[in-house]
Protein backbone atom coordinates (compact mmCIF):
# COMPACT_ATOMS: atom_id res chain seq x y z
CA UNK A 1 0.00 0.00 0.00
CA UNK A 2 2.68 2.56 0.85
CA UNK A 3 3.53 4.81 3.58
CA UNK A 4 1.51 7.79 4.43
CA UNK A 5 1.87 10.57 3.31
CA UNK A 6 2.51 14.06 5.96
CA UNK A 7 1.18 17.21 4.18
CA UNK A 8 1.27 20.53 5.55
CA UNK A 9 0.34 18.91 9.06
CA UNK A 10 -2.22 16.22 7.64
CA UNK A 11 -1.40 12.78 7.27
CA UNK A 12 -2.54 10.46 4.06
CA UNK A 13 -2.90 7.41 3.34
CA UNK A 14 -2.35 6.26 -0.14
CA UNK A 15 -5.37 5.17 -2.47
CA UNK A 16 -6.33 1.90 -2.61
CA UNK A 17 -8.61 2.45 -5.46
CA UNK A 18 -9.10 5.15 -7.75
CA UNK A 19 -10.07 8.22 -5.80
CA UNK A 20 -11.54 11.40 -7.67
CA UNK A 21 -12.08 14.67 -5.91
CA UNK A 22 -14.68 16.88 -7.60
CA UNK A 23 -14.66 21.01 -7.21
CA UNK A 24 -17.74 22.42 -8.61
CA UNK A 25 -17.35 25.50 -8.97
CA UNK A 26 -20.19 27.83 -7.32
CA UNK A 27 -22.14 25.10 -6.31
CA UNK A 28 -24.47 26.47 -3.53
CA UNK A 29 -26.23 23.13 -1.95
CA UNK A 30 -29.52 24.06 -3.32
CA UNK A 31 -28.49 23.36 -6.89
CA UNK A 32 -28.22 20.20 -5.88
CA UNK A 33 -31.23 20.24 -3.96
CA UNK A 34 -33.16 21.10 -6.57
CA UNK A 35 -31.66 19.41 -9.56
CA UNK A 36 -32.37 15.77 -7.47
CA UNK A 37 -36.19 17.25 -6.50
CA UNK A 38 -36.31 17.44 -10.18
CA UNK A 39 -35.26 13.85 -11.42
CA UNK A 40 -32.24 15.05 -13.33
CA UNK A 41 -29.48 13.66 -11.07
CA UNK A 42 -30.15 10.07 -10.44
CA UNK A 43 -26.56 9.31 -9.24
CA UNK A 44 -26.51 12.37 -6.56
CA UNK A 45 -30.31 11.23 -5.13
CA UNK A 46 -28.71 7.46 -4.80
CA UNK A 47 -24.92 8.73 -3.52
CA UNK A 48 -26.85 11.25 -0.72
CA UNK A 49 -28.82 8.00 0.47
CA UNK A 50 -26.63 5.86 0.37
CA UNK A 51 -23.39 7.38 0.67
CA UNK A 52 -22.05 10.33 2.88
CA UNK A 53 -24.01 13.77 2.41
CA UNK A 54 -22.23 16.95 4.65
CA UNK A 55 -22.44 20.37 4.21
CA UNK A 56 -18.93 22.49 4.82
CA UNK A 57 -17.48 25.93 4.68
CA UNK A 58 -15.56 27.21 2.29
CA UNK A 59 -12.63 29.49 3.29
CA UNK A 60 -13.84 33.18 3.12
CA UNK A 61 -13.18 35.28 0.69
CA UNK A 62 -15.30 32.56 -1.14
CA UNK A 63 -13.52 32.53 -4.52
CA UNK A 64 -11.75 30.34 -6.81
CA UNK A 65 -7.93 30.64 -6.29
CA UNK A 66 -8.29 30.69 -2.33
CA UNK A 67 -10.32 27.27 -1.96
CA UNK A 68 -9.21 25.46 -4.84
CA UNK A 69 -5.89 25.48 -3.32
CA UNK A 70 -7.06 25.16 0.16
CA UNK A 71 -8.62 21.59 -1.27
CA UNK A 72 -5.55 20.03 -2.54
CA UNK A 73 -3.20 21.27 0.20
CA UNK A 74 -5.64 20.71 3.10
CA UNK A 75 -5.40 23.71 4.85
CA UNK A 76 -6.56 27.17 4.69
CA UNK A 77 -4.81 30.45 3.04
CA UNK A 78 -3.20 31.53 6.23
CA UNK A 79 -0.78 28.43 5.36
CA UNK A 80 -0.90 27.96 1.56
CA UNK A 81 -0.84 32.30 0.97
CA UNK A 82 -3.54 32.31 -2.18
CA UNK A 83 -5.79 34.79 -0.39
CA UNK A 84 -7.76 36.17 -3.63
CA UNK A 85 -8.17 35.61 -7.30
CA UNK A 86 -6.23 39.17 -7.49
CA UNK A 87 -4.09 41.28 -4.64
CA UNK A 88 -1.88 44.39 -4.05
CA UNK A 89 1.45 43.43 -3.75
CA UNK A 90 2.73 45.65 -1.25
CA UNK A 91 6.53 44.99 -2.58
CA UNK A 92 6.21 45.74 -6.02
CA UNK A 93 3.44 48.30 -5.47
CA UNK A 94 1.65 46.64 -8.09
CA UNK A 95 -2.04 44.98 -8.36
CA UNK A 96 -1.32 41.40 -9.85
CA UNK A 97 -3.32 38.31 -10.09
CA UNK A 98 -2.43 35.13 -7.99
CA UNK A 99 -2.32 32.85 -10.62
CA UNK A 100 1.85 32.40 -10.63
CA UNK A 101 3.09 29.57 -8.11
CA UNK A 102 5.50 32.10 -6.90
CA UNK A 103 2.92 33.32 -4.39
CA UNK A 104 1.76 29.54 -2.77
CA UNK A 105 3.50 29.27 0.11
CA UNK A 106 2.63 25.57 1.17
CA UNK A 107 3.16 22.09 -1.16
CA UNK A 108 0.10 20.76 -2.73
CA UNK A 109 -0.65 16.94 -1.79
CA UNK A 110 -0.74 16.57 -5.83
CA UNK A 111 2.78 16.86 -6.05
CA UNK A 112 2.99 14.74 -3.08
CA UNK A 113 1.48 12.10 -4.54
CA UNK A 114 3.11 12.37 -7.72
CA UNK A 115 6.43 12.39 -5.43
CA UNK A 116 5.89 8.91 -3.84
CA UNK A 117 5.33 7.72 -7.46
CA UNK A 118 1.21 7.85 -7.56
CA UNK A 119 0.06 9.33 -11.09
CA UNK A 120 -2.19 11.93 -10.80
CA UNK A 121 -4.79 13.78 -13.04
CA UNK A 122 -5.52 17.65 -12.80
CA UNK A 123 -8.15 18.62 -15.37
CA UNK A 124 -9.30 22.44 -14.45
CA UNK A 125 -11.78 24.38 -16.62
CA UNK A 126 -9.69 27.63 -16.68
CA UNK A 127 -6.01 27.77 -17.44
CA UNK A 128 -5.67 30.33 -14.58
CA UNK A 129 -5.52 27.70 -11.79
CA UNK A 130 -3.26 25.14 -13.82
CA UNK A 131 -0.10 26.37 -12.48
CA UNK A 132 -1.44 26.73 -9.42
CA UNK A 133 -2.65 23.35 -9.03
CA UNK A 134 0.14 21.65 -11.10
CA UNK A 135 2.85 23.29 -9.04
CA UNK A 136 6.05 20.89 -8.47
CA UNK A 137 3.66 18.35 -9.60
CA UNK A 138 6.35 15.51 -11.60
CA UNK A 139 4.79 14.68 -14.92
CA UNK A 140 6.46 11.88 -15.43
CA UNK A 141 3.41 9.42 -14.52
CA UNK A 142 0.74 12.52 -14.49
CA UNK A 143 -1.11 15.17 -16.16
CA UNK A 144 -2.01 18.79 -15.54
CA UNK A 145 -4.19 21.08 -18.05
CA UNK A 146 -7.19 22.80 -18.82
CA UNK A 147 -10.33 22.43 -20.73
CA UNK A 148 -9.50 26.15 -21.90
CA UNK A 149 -6.25 25.32 -23.42
CA UNK A 150 -6.67 21.88 -24.16
CA UNK A 151 -5.51 21.92 -28.19
CA UNK A 152 -2.10 23.88 -27.10
CA UNK A 153 -0.93 20.85 -24.47
CA UNK A 154 2.65 19.64 -24.95
CA UNK A 155 3.81 16.52 -22.80
CA UNK A 156 7.03 18.63 -21.14
CA UNK A 157 4.06 21.18 -19.89
CA UNK A 158 1.37 19.12 -19.11
CA UNK A 159 2.18 15.40 -19.45
CA UNK A 160 0.29 14.28 -22.41
CA UNK A 161 -0.64 15.56 -26.00
CA UNK A 162 -3.76 15.65 -28.30
CA UNK A 163 -6.41 15.53 -25.45
CA UNK A 164 -9.01 17.11 -27.71
CA UNK A 165 -8.86 13.54 -29.43
CA UNK A 166 -8.40 12.08 -26.04
CA UNK A 167 -11.93 13.79 -25.03
CA UNK A 168 -13.81 13.39 -28.48
CA UNK A 169 -14.76 17.15 -28.32
CA UNK A 170 -13.32 20.49 -30.04
CA UNK A 171 -12.17 23.39 -27.17
CA UNK A 172 -15.18 24.71 -26.24
CA UNK A 173 -15.32 28.65 -25.32
CA UNK A 174 -14.39 29.94 -22.25
CA UNK A 175 -17.88 31.30 -21.57
CA UNK A 176 -20.02 28.32 -21.47
CA UNK A 177 -21.54 25.21 -19.87
CA UNK A 178 -19.32 22.92 -22.06
CA UNK A 179 -15.95 24.34 -20.75
CA UNK A 180 -16.83 22.28 -17.47
CA UNK A 181 -18.55 18.94 -19.42
CA UNK A 182 -15.52 19.13 -21.23
CA UNK A 183 -13.84 18.59 -17.59
CA UNK A 184 -15.77 15.50 -16.92
CA UNK A 185 -15.69 14.11 -19.78
CA UNK A 186 -12.10 14.45 -19.75
CA UNK A 187 -11.89 12.68 -16.17
CA UNK A 188 -14.15 10.00 -17.58
CA UNK A 189 -11.70 9.63 -20.59
CA UNK A 190 -8.77 9.85 -18.72
CA UNK A 191 -9.86 7.01 -15.95
CA UNK A 192 -10.83 4.66 -18.84
CA UNK A 193 -7.49 4.96 -20.92
CA UNK A 194 -4.66 5.60 -17.87
CA UNK A 195 -6.95 4.79 -14.35
CA UNK A 196 -4.71 6.97 -12.54
CA UNK A 197 -4.32 6.87 -8.74
CA UNK A 198 -5.93 10.13 -7.86
CA UNK A 199 -7.53 12.74 -10.11
CA UNK A 200 -8.71 16.03 -9.22
CA UNK A 201 -11.45 17.99 -11.19
CA UNK A 202 -11.88 21.59 -11.00
CA UNK A 203 -15.21 23.50 -12.96
CA UNK A 204 -15.87 26.73 -13.77
CA UNK A 205 -19.02 28.65 -12.82
CA UNK A 206 -20.29 30.24 -15.74
CA UNK A 207 -23.83 28.49 -15.42
CA UNK A 208 -24.21 29.48 -11.54
CA UNK A 209 -23.03 33.13 -12.56
CA UNK A 210 -26.38 33.53 -14.67
CA UNK A 211 -28.87 30.69 -13.41
CA UNK A 212 -30.38 30.15 -10.27
CA UNK A 213 -30.88 26.72 -8.19
CA UNK A 214 -34.54 25.18 -9.80
CA UNK A 215 -33.84 27.08 -13.35
CA UNK A 216 -33.83 24.53 -16.40
CA UNK A 217 -30.42 25.65 -17.63
CA UNK A 218 -29.04 25.02 -14.32
CA UNK A 219 -30.77 21.84 -13.81
CA UNK A 220 -29.55 21.05 -17.09
CA UNK A 221 -26.17 21.47 -15.81
CA UNK A 222 -26.46 19.44 -12.66
CA UNK A 223 -27.78 16.19 -15.27
CA UNK A 224 -24.64 16.34 -17.04
CA UNK A 225 -22.11 16.18 -14.08
CA UNK A 226 -24.68 13.58 -12.67
CA UNK A 227 -23.91 11.58 -15.74
CA UNK A 228 -20.12 12.20 -15.86
CA UNK A 229 -19.69 11.40 -12.35
CA UNK A 230 -21.93 8.27 -12.69
CA UNK A 231 -19.40 7.04 -15.08
CA UNK A 232 -16.62 7.25 -12.70
CA UNK A 233 -18.16 6.08 -9.92
CA UNK A 234 -19.25 2.23 -12.39
CA UNK A 235 -15.46 1.94 -12.76
CA UNK A 236 -14.82 1.93 -9.21
CA UNK A 237 -13.77 5.37 -8.12
CA UNK A 238 -13.88 6.79 -4.30
CA UNK A 239 -15.37 10.16 -5.45
CA UNK A 240 -15.51 13.70 -2.88
CA UNK A 241 -17.43 15.86 -4.04
CA UNK A 242 -17.49 19.59 -2.97
CA UNK A 243 -17.06 23.49 -3.76
CA UNK A 244 -15.10 26.35 -3.94
CA UNK A 245 -17.79 28.51 -2.97
CA UNK A 246 -21.99 28.84 -2.78
CA UNK A 247 -23.59 31.70 -4.95
CA UNK A 248 -26.23 34.22 -4.62
CA UNK A 249 -28.48 36.56 -6.06
CA UNK A 250 -26.87 40.22 -6.22
CA UNK A 251 -29.80 42.76 -6.77
CA UNK A 252 -32.26 45.33 -6.04
CA UNK A 253 -36.24 44.76 -6.47
CA UNK A 254 -35.97 46.11 -9.67
CA UNK A 255 -33.16 43.27 -10.82
CA UNK A 256 -30.27 45.37 -11.29
CA UNK A 257 -26.80 45.22 -9.28
CA UNK A 258 -27.00 46.44 -5.66
CA UNK A 259 -23.67 47.87 -5.56
CA UNK A 260 -22.06 49.61 -2.59
CA UNK A 261 -18.93 51.40 -5.00
CA UNK A 262 -16.04 51.82 -2.44
CA UNK A 263 -13.51 53.37 -4.07
CA UNK A 264 -15.80 56.24 -4.67
CA UNK A 265 -17.01 56.61 -1.05
CA UNK A 266 -13.75 56.49 0.29
CA UNK A 267 -12.00 59.23 -2.45
CA UNK A 268 -15.25 61.29 -1.26
CA UNK A 269 -14.70 60.71 2.49
CA UNK A 270 -10.64 61.16 2.57
CA UNK A 271 -9.51 62.75 -1.18
CA UNK A 272 -9.59 61.24 -4.28
CA UNK A 273 -6.56 58.20 -4.68
CA UNK A 274 -6.38 58.13 -0.78
CA UNK A 275 -6.93 54.91 -0.21
CA UNK A 276 -6.80 51.86 -2.26
CA UNK A 277 -10.13 48.95 -2.83
CA UNK A 278 -9.22 46.13 -4.26
CA UNK A 279 -11.61 43.42 -4.55
CA UNK A 280 -9.85 39.86 -5.06
CA UNK A 281 -12.91 38.17 -7.48
CA UNK A 282 -10.90 40.39 -10.22
CA UNK A 283 -9.89 37.91 -12.86
CA UNK A 284 -9.29 37.73 -16.58
CA UNK A 285 -12.87 36.62 -17.17
CA UNK A 286 -15.05 39.10 -15.76
CA UNK A 287 -18.06 39.35 -18.42
CA UNK A 288 -20.55 37.21 -15.83
CA UNK A 289 -19.90 38.99 -13.10
CA UNK A 290 -18.06 42.40 -14.06
CA UNK A 291 -15.75 42.19 -11.27
CA UNK A 292 -18.08 42.50 -8.75
CA UNK A 293 -18.47 39.80 -5.52
CA UNK A 294 -18.78 40.32 -1.49
CA UNK A 295 -15.13 40.92 -0.33
CA UNK A 296 -12.82 43.44 -0.40
CA UNK A 297 -9.88 44.72 0.88
CA UNK A 298 -8.79 48.10 1.65
CA UNK A 299 -5.28 49.91 2.19
CA UNK A 300 -5.23 53.50 3.68
CA UNK A 301 -2.29 55.65 3.87
CA UNK A 302 -0.26 56.62 7.22
CA UNK A 303 -2.55 59.21 8.83
CA UNK A 304 -5.65 58.37 8.11
CA UNK A 305 -7.82 56.75 11.24
CA UNK A 306 -8.47 53.13 10.40
CA UNK A 307 -10.91 52.82 13.22
CA UNK A 308 -13.11 55.64 12.25
CA UNK A 309 -13.17 54.33 8.68
CA UNK A 310 -13.71 50.97 9.60
CA UNK A 311 -16.73 52.40 11.78
CA UNK A 312 -18.32 54.64 8.69
CA UNK A 313 -18.18 52.15 6.21
CA UNK A 314 -19.16 49.81 8.86
CA UNK A 315 -22.73 51.68 9.39
CA UNK A 316 -23.61 51.82 5.25
CA UNK A 317 -26.52 49.62 4.26
CA UNK A 318 -25.75 46.23 2.98
CA UNK A 319 -22.43 45.88 4.91
CA UNK A 320 -22.39 42.55 6.93
CA UNK A 321 -19.22 43.37 8.58
CA UNK A 322 -15.63 44.99 8.80
CA UNK A 323 -12.25 43.76 9.93
CA UNK A 324 -9.22 45.98 10.87
CA UNK A 325 -6.07 43.69 9.72
CA UNK A 326 -5.03 41.40 12.25
CA UNK A 327 -8.62 40.47 13.28
CA UNK A 328 -9.71 39.56 9.54
CA UNK A 329 -6.23 37.52 9.29
CA UNK A 330 -7.53 35.75 12.34
CA UNK A 331 -11.12 35.57 11.70
CA UNK A 332 -10.82 33.96 8.04
CA UNK A 333 -7.78 32.38 8.28
CA UNK A 334 -5.68 34.82 6.09
CA UNK A 335 -2.20 35.75 5.47
CA UNK A 336 -1.92 39.20 7.12
CA UNK A 337 0.40 40.53 5.17
CA UNK A 338 -1.55 39.73 2.37
CA UNK A 339 -4.72 41.99 3.22
CA UNK A 340 -5.60 45.53 3.01
CA UNK A 341 -5.82 47.48 6.44
CA UNK A 342 -9.32 46.61 6.07
CA UNK A 343 -11.56 43.60 4.84
CA UNK A 344 -14.54 44.56 4.15
CA UNK A 345 -17.90 41.75 3.48
CA UNK A 346 -21.17 42.54 2.21
CA UNK A 347 -24.98 41.28 2.70
CA UNK A 348 -26.00 38.16 0.93
CA UNK A 349 -27.57 40.13 -1.61
CA UNK A 350 -25.22 43.23 -2.05
CA UNK A 351 -21.70 42.88 -4.01
CA UNK A 352 -18.91 45.79 -3.51
CA UNK A 353 -17.05 47.24 -6.43
CA UNK A 354 -14.45 49.93 -6.47
CA UNK A 355 -15.02 53.21 -8.75
CA UNK A 356 -18.34 52.64 -10.51
CA UNK A 357 -16.54 53.87 -13.41
CA UNK A 358 -14.16 51.43 -13.45
CA UNK A 359 -17.08 48.24 -13.91
CA UNK A 360 -17.83 47.37 -17.15
CA UNK A 361 -21.38 45.60 -16.51
CA UNK A 362 -22.34 45.77 -20.59
CA UNK A 363 -21.62 42.11 -20.32
CA UNK A 364 -24.22 40.95 -18.07
CA UNK A 365 -27.28 39.94 -19.86
CA UNK A 366 -29.36 38.37 -16.34
CA UNK A 367 -29.51 39.88 -13.11
CA UNK A 368 -26.25 39.58 -11.08
CA UNK A 369 -25.20 36.55 -9.44
CA UNK A 370 -22.15 36.85 -7.65
CA UNK A 371 -20.20 35.61 -4.43
CA UNK A 372 -17.33 36.04 -2.25
CA UNK A 373 -18.60 36.77 1.46
CA UNK A 374 -19.51 35.04 4.12
CA UNK A 375 -22.99 34.55 2.87
CA UNK A 376 -21.71 32.06 0.07
CA UNK A 377 -19.53 30.04 2.67
CA UNK A 378 -21.73 26.77 2.78
CA UNK A 379 -20.98 23.89 0.18
CA UNK A 380 -21.77 20.42 -0.23
CA UNK A 381 -19.34 17.87 0.84
CA UNK A 382 -20.33 14.94 -0.72
CA UNK A 383 -18.21 10.99 -0.73
CA UNK A 384 -19.80 7.83 -2.41
CA UNK A 385 -19.16 5.84 -0.02
CA UNK A 386 -20.93 5.52 3.45
CA UNK A 387 -18.45 7.04 6.37
CA UNK A 388 -19.97 5.82 9.71
CA UNK A 389 -18.91 7.74 13.00
CA UNK A 390 -18.39 10.87 11.66
CA UNK A 391 -18.54 13.67 14.07
CA UNK A 392 -21.77 15.56 12.94
CA UNK A 393 -21.50 18.50 14.81
CA UNK A 394 -17.79 19.46 13.63
CA UNK A 395 -17.20 22.21 11.77
CA UNK A 396 -16.19 20.73 8.23
CA UNK A 397 -14.25 22.43 5.73
CA UNK A 398 -14.22 21.85 1.79
CA UNK A 399 -10.56 21.28 1.87
CA UNK A 400 -11.43 17.91 4.67
CA UNK A 401 -12.58 16.30 0.83
CA UNK A 402 -8.90 14.87 0.54
CA UNK A 403 -8.68 13.36 4.02
CA UNK A 404 -12.31 11.99 3.48
CA UNK A 405 -11.87 10.48 0.38
CA UNK A 406 -8.11 8.61 1.62
CA UNK A 407 -8.60 8.52 4.93
CA UNK A 408 -12.29 7.52 5.53
CA UNK A 409 -13.65 5.80 2.60
CA UNK A 410 -11.25 3.54 1.69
Amino acid sequence: MGARLDVNGRSYKPPEAPTVVVCIDGCEPDYIAQAVAAGRAPWLRRTLAEGTALIADCVVPSFTNPNNLSIVTGVPPSVHGICGNYLYDMASGAEVMMNDPKWLRAPTLLAALAAAGRSCAVVTAKDKLRRLLGHRMSLDRSVCFSSEKADTCTREEHGLTGVPALVGRSVPDVYSAELSEFVFAAGVALMKQRRPDVMYLSTTDYIQHKHAPGDAVANDFYAMMDAHLGALDAMGCVIALTADHGMNAKVKLDASPDVIYLQDLLDEWLGSGTARVILPITDPYVVHHGALGSFATVYLPDGVDCAATAERLRALRGIEGVWPRTAAAERFELPADRIGDLVVVSERSVVLGSAAARHDLSGLDAPLRSHGGISEQRVPLIINRRLPGLDANRRWRNFDAFDLALNHAQ
